[in-house]
């Protein structure tokens, strides 16, 4: 097995981006949403820390995945 074949089977296994980013655009506007309300609710500092991250995760995967594909 040489080097082309690996790199091919690598790239036609590899998850297509692409098809995640709506799924990452409401993930990211739902947990956005959800921080907000629980921050206003005063509801336990964890909850809304875990919204936060999540959010933020989220951003930062779409930024990855833009600057990756111009």
């Amino acid at each position: 097995m040489d080097i082309k074949e690996v790199t091919s089977a690598n790239i036609s296994t590899s998850p297509d981006w692409r098809s995640k980013r709506p799924l990452l655009w409401v993930v990211l506007a739902l947990s956005g949403a959800a921080n907000v309300v629980t921050s206003s609710l005063s509801v336990n500092v964890f909850i809304s820390v875990a919204f936060g991250l999540v959010t933020l995760a989220c951003g930062i995967a779409l930024a990855v995945d833009h600057y990756r594909h111009r």
